[in-house]
This record gives structure tokens, sequence and C-alpha cells, in this order.
């Protein structure tokens, strides 16, 4: 007890010396003097004292190293005031640009394609349900986002939300799936863009790449798609050029598909039929009867379901909606502007939420009119709207609707390319990934993360198959989003200053922290004592956060992840056992159900923080709860060869963070300065005797998290603009 004040005290002194010796040289050499007598008299205490420890055993020396490397994947990022000022990218996007990049990037190819297929074998009219079930999952994601965007408004989307919450080891594990997400999403789009003019050409092009360039290879496309190649490259060159220029051709594009949407819908209540919506099931029972060739309508049931609004009932309105879900990921590109947007505290929220508003009433509207235009029995899957069109006699409106899907295609296409070099950036200006993809052009512009994504890009369209690798994008996403949703969680709850701090000289704070030197380790000592969960601290907690509070609901966080996880599954590969009523089963879904409401109403009892920002999720903690449950339930449906080919992408992941960004990491080099200015002993810090194994209590490190804390707390409410 006496000793580990003077050890605390000398810490402390050689932080401060460092801090003044910048401005106040006179006052660093003092520091150091007293650092110097502090560390003597501890020596001597050492030697003579009867109150000296034993040396440690080996078990507590292997403790030490093992100790370092958990904080090492567990470092937070810290955002301060100077943080914004630091960025190199150019602040010259407007809220309408956001909207235009989230309306291009999720309202792609799909909206003139998904309709038809859900529509057919899943929903019939009730897709239009469907779309909305969909979008309110979606919305429920995307505020999580807004809130962080209006928090930390930087770039790196989930991956930088994920550092400032949970830490590095995560963080990395987000970035890395998102770089996964975008690769495929953008070969995938762009080999779609070419099969789409080659269809418009009469298929001329892949009738000469299939006849010259044919690849006989298993995993391998049929063909090398060059056109895809060279368009990627191009869409590469021109965001290198510059982001305002690559917003404004998204403008255009993003223009005219909205332009073919609305057609596409006037045209559908124009020349739609409400009997498409009540077809009765008899009526499909003498469908089925005339396409099967049957000889009498007697014990034969309808192929297409019961007829009316929700023909296959309201679980196949539900199924619809899980597949719909898809059609809204995308709007996530524009949390990758943050240091590209003026007042990003703002124009981030706003954009996330109009455009997920504007894409649900494209996707309800060409929904409807699509099934107003034709029975959904007969709609083609492929092709869908071209055929609806010559249904009603308007055959010539499919050149419209072909130029509309070009146009998405291409917006789609720059949204997902758009998000990737900046998810690169920020991952390599932060020591996780290779220093030169943080480069960035005299244009500010991420000129070689731009580059080196679009040659990965154009190497995946132009060799590989992607059909089989479009479910790891969703996996990408999807964890993301789930992410973003617990972080939200958990730093609504975290104790923080709703008030700004006064301003000091730093004499006058390196002295009079100097003075508090005792009293703070004091102050932890108490703090560890007493460091100690109940029930009743849960049932009936305090008013405001405190750093217990802030541990109870980052555990319930985890814990409600691991029920969610274990009710996902079972509902997914037990879903036979809950229909035929097995005791177990239901059982186990009862638990599982009430935990998970008890672990939900624990999170409500826990005081929130009092800060406030541009925008806040509402009703806390049921709707970030519920879309952890949505993302996770998703995640759990895709299939086995999916997370086979996810772990093979996570384990050369895990080679490059342990090989190069776990020691490169810039989160950790202020605390290898400090080890240095201590006399480069890094185990003094790092042992477990004489130290909490809780990281928030640890004495050596409280004046300078405070600092931070107050910091980033005056940054975070704070709204801050600059162009370029």
């Amino acid at each position: 007890a006496r000793l580990l004040p003077l050890t605390a005290r000398a810490c402390c002194c050689a932080r401060l010396a460092k801090r003044a010796s910048r401005r106040v040289p006179l006052l660093a050499v003092h520091l150091r003097r007293r650092l110097l007598r502090a560390s003597s008299s501890k020596v001597r205490l050492l030697r003579h004292s009867s109150l000296a420890p034993a040396p440690p055993s080996s078990k507590m020396i292997t403790c030490g190293p093992a100790l370092s490397f958990v904080r090492r994947l567990l470092r937070r990022k810290i955002i301060t005031l100077d943080s914004l000022e630091d960025s190199k990218l150019c602040r010259c996007l407007s809220t309408v640009d956001l909207i235009a990049l989230g309306v291009g990037s999720t309202l792609g190819a799909g909206v003139y394609v998904l309709a038809g297929e859900v529509a057919k074998a899943d929903s019939g009219p009730s897709i239009v349900l469907s779309f909305l079930i969909a979008a309110l999952a979606s919305v429920m994601a995307g505020l999580c986002y807004a809130e962080f965007g209006a928090r930390v408004p930087k770039t790196g989307s989930a991956y930088l939300y994920t550092y400032v919450t949970v830490g590095e080891l995560w963080a990395f594990i987000t970035g890395w799936n998102l770089i996964l997400s975008y690769v495929i999403g953008t070969s995938s789009v762009a080999r779609a863009w070419s099969g789409t003019f080659d269809e418009l050409l009469g298929k001329q092009i892949g009738y000469f790449f299939r006849t010259y360039f044919r690849m006989n290879y298993s995993g391998l496309a049929e063909y090398p798609d060059f056109f895809a190649v060279c368009l990627i490259l191009l869409l590469a060159g021109l965001l290198s050029f510059g982001v305002k220029e690559s917003a404004w051709v998204n403008k255009v594009f993003t223009a005219v598909n909205i332009l073919v949407l609305l057609f596409v819908m006037i045209s559908g209540f124009v020349k739609g039929d409400m009997n498409n919506w009540k077809k009765t099931e008899e009526f499909l029972i003498n469908y089925t009867v005339y396409i099967e060739n049957l000889s009498s309508p007697e014990n034969v049931t309808s192929a297409f379901g019961v007829g009316g609004f929700m023909p296959y009932g309201f679980t196949g309105t539900l199924a619809g909606a899980a597949t719909c879900f898809y059609a809204f990921i995308g709007f996530d590109c524009i949390a990758t502007t943050g240091e590209e947007v003026k007042n990003p505290q703002k124009a981030i929220p706003i954009g996330i939420v109009t455009s997920l508003l504007v894409c649900f009433m494209a996707y309800f509207g060409v929904s409807a009119a699509l099934t107003l235009m034709m029975p959904y029995y007969l709609i083609d899957e492929k092709s869908p709207l071209p055929v609806a069109f010559e249904y009603v006699g308007w055959g010539p409106a499919k050149y419209v609707v072909a130029v509309g899907s070009l146009c998405a295609l291409s917006t789609s296409l720059l949204g997902s390319m758009f998000p990737l070099p900046r998810i690169l950036f920020a991952m390599a200006r932060d020591g996780l990934l290779f220093r030169f993809l943080a480069k960035v052009s005299k244009r500010q512009s991420p000129v070689a993360a731009t580059l080196t994504a679009g040659c990965i890009s154009a190497l995946m369209a132009f060799l590989f198959d992607l059909k089989a690798l479009v479910d790891m994008m969703s996996i990408g996403t999807l964890l993301a989003y789930s992410l973003v949703a617990a972080c939200v969680l958990i730093l609504r709850y975290q104790p923080s200053l709703n008030y700004e701090q006064p301003q000091y000289s730093t004499e006058k704070e390196a002295l009079a922290g100097s003075e508090r030197e005792s009293t703070a380790s004091d102050s932890q000592m108490s703090m560890l004592q007493g460091h100690s969960f109940s029930l009743l601290t849960l049932i009936n907690p305090s008013s405001l956060p405190t750093e217990q509070s802030a541990t109870m609901v980052s555990f319930l966080v985890g814990l409600l992840g691991f029920l969610v996880c274990g009710l996902s599954i079972l509902t997914t590969y037990g879903i036979n056992f809950l229909a035929n009523l097995e005791p177990w089963s239901v059982g186990l879904l009862a638990a599982l159900v009430v935990l998970l409401a008890i672990i939900i109403l624990a999170i409500w009892r826990q005081p929130q923080s009092q800060q406030k920002v541009a925008f806040m999720v509402p009703f806390l903690p049921l709707l970030p709860s519920f879309s952890i449950l949505v993302n996770v339930y998703l995640m759990v449906q895709l299939s086995g060869d999916t997370w086979v080919r996810f772990s093979i992408w996570m384990a050369l992941g895990f080679f490059i963070y342990f090989a190069y960004g776990i020691r490169h990491s810039t989160e950790g080099r202020p605390r290898e300065e400090d080890e240095d200015s201590l006399g480069g002993h890094p185990e003094d810090d790092d042992g477990c005797w004489g130290k909490s194994a809780t990281p928030e209590k640890d004495p050596l490190r409280g004046l300078s998290e405070n600092e931070h804390s107050s910091e980033s707390a005056h940054f975070i409410t704070s709204e801050r603009t600059s162009e370029c």
C-alpha cells in the first residue's frame, strides 16, 4: 500500500514531463528530477523495507506479456479535437451528394429483377408488405449508422465505429470483412453490367469470348470478362481523379434511374388491374390444370398458393421480406464519407435516413406496379418489367427499362467501388494495413487505395465465377450491421462529460496534476476494492452512468449476442422440432426468449449518457437489439460452404494482422513512447502484481484516459466544418 502511490507518482511525473517538454522546458526538467527522486526512493524501500514483496514467481512473470498482448487486441482508437483537422481529404460533398450516393448504391439493378423473383416465388402481391418489413429492419441498422456518423464523423464506417468502442481486433475483423464485401460487390456488378450490355447487342460479345477465350477450369468463369475489367479500371481512374467529379457523375446516373422508375410506376398504375390482386383459389386450380395438362380439377392443389393478396400466407410474406432485406444493403457507403462531406454531424444522418426512405418508395412503387400490370404467377423471373410491358401492349417501353437498368448498374458499381478505397485508407492510416495505401494525391483523394482496390476488383471480375462468392458479401455486411448496433448499445451507457471542461494552461494543469497524484492513487485503490457487482445495483442503479454500470452493459451486450446466436440456430436448424412441438425444443425456445427479455430489461434499467449529438437512436435498447437479432438470423441462414470460404478469408486476415497490423498500429505508439521515457521497462507496467485486471482502473493510465475522454466528449458534441 505504501509502494503503490510512489510507483503511480513516478509514472505520472514521467507523463506530465513529456507533455510539458514541448512548451515548458524548465518545468520538464523539474518534473524529471522529481521522477528520479521518486524512483530512487522506491528502490531504497524495496531493498531495505521489511514490507518489500518477494520476487514474482514464474507464473507472475509470464502473465505480464499475456496481459500486454490482450491489451493490444482491445486497445481503442482515441478521437480528439485535433484529429479532424489532420484529415488529408477534401470536404466538398453536400447532403444532396450523400443522398444520391446512398440511393445509387442501394437502388441498383435489383429493383428491375428482385421484385419479380420474390413476387412469383414467395409473396405474390403482398411483396409490397415484404418490402415494408425489410425496410423497417434496414432502417434499424441505418439509424445506428446515423448516430455514429453524428458522433464520429471520420472515414472508416463500421470499422471506425467498432475501433472507438470495442477495440482493435474487432475493428480489424469488421474492416477486413467490409473489404471482402465491397470487392465481391464491385466485381459482380461489373460482370452484371457487361452481361446486360451484351444482351442489348444480341449476346455477340459473350459468343466471341466463349469461342476464342474459353476457360475450362473449376471455380473460374466461363470466359474472361475483358469488358468488366475495362469498366472497373475506368471507374477507378474517375475516383482517383477526385471525389467531386465522381459525385457529379453519380448524380447524373441516379437521376436517370429515378426517372425511369417513375415512368414504370406511372405506367403500372395506368395500365394496372386490381383484379390481379384478387385471384381466387378456384381460378388458380383451373390454371394449374391447364398448364399441367390434367384431365380434371378434382383433388388438384394450386401450384400458386391460395390466391388473394397473400397467396402464400403471411409466412410467404416474411420469407420474401428476408430476401428483400438484401435490397437495402448499400446505404453504409455514406458512412465512409465522414472526412469528405461538409457538416458531417448533420449531413450523414440525413443522407442515410433519406436514402433509405427514397429506396423504399421506389421498391414499393415498382413492385406494386408490376403485380398490378401482370398476375404474379405469369411474371418472368429474369426480366419481369420488359415482359410485363409486352403483356399490357407497351412493348417498346422495354428499351426505356434497359436504359434505366444500365444506369442503375452504373450507380451500384460506383456505390460499391466508392467506399472500398476509403476503408483501405482508414485501416492503412491506423497502421493495420500497409502504409502505402494511405497515400493521398494532390487533389486530396486516396489514390493509392483507389488504384489498388480497382486492380483487385478487376482481377476478380476477369477470372472468377462470382455466383458462389456473392453470399460471402452478405456475411461481411451483416456482421458490420450487428457490430454497429452493439456498439451503439455500449456507447450510450458509457460515463462521459456532458459539460465543457474549463481551460487551463499547461503549467497549471501539470502542477495541479502533480498535487493530485497521491489522492488519485488512493482513490484508485478504493475503487478497485469497491468494484463489485450486486443484484441491487443491477436492478436499482445510480442516476448517472459509472464505470461499473458501463462494464455491466458491455457484459450484457456480449451475453445478448450469445443468446441471439443460439436463438437463430434453434429457429433455423430446429424448425422441424419446433413444428412438431418437441418438449425440449419448445422449452429451449422459451428459455432463450425469457433470457433475452430479461437482458434487454436489465440494459434498459442502466443510466444512459447525458451527452446530446445531432442524431440519436430512439427506443434504446430495443431497436438495436432487434437489429442484432435480424442480422444474426440472416447470417445463420447462409450455407455451410459460404462459412468455409469465409473462414479461409478470415485466416488470411488474421495472418496479416498478427504479422503486420498489431506491431504497426498507431494506437500502440503513445504507449511505447511512454515506456521509453520510463527507461524502456515494459514489464514494470504490465506485471500482474500490484495491478488490477480491469483496464479502466489502471492507476498508471488514469490521467491520460481522463484527458482523452474530455477531449473526445468535446469533439463529438461539437460541429466542425472545413472545405478544401
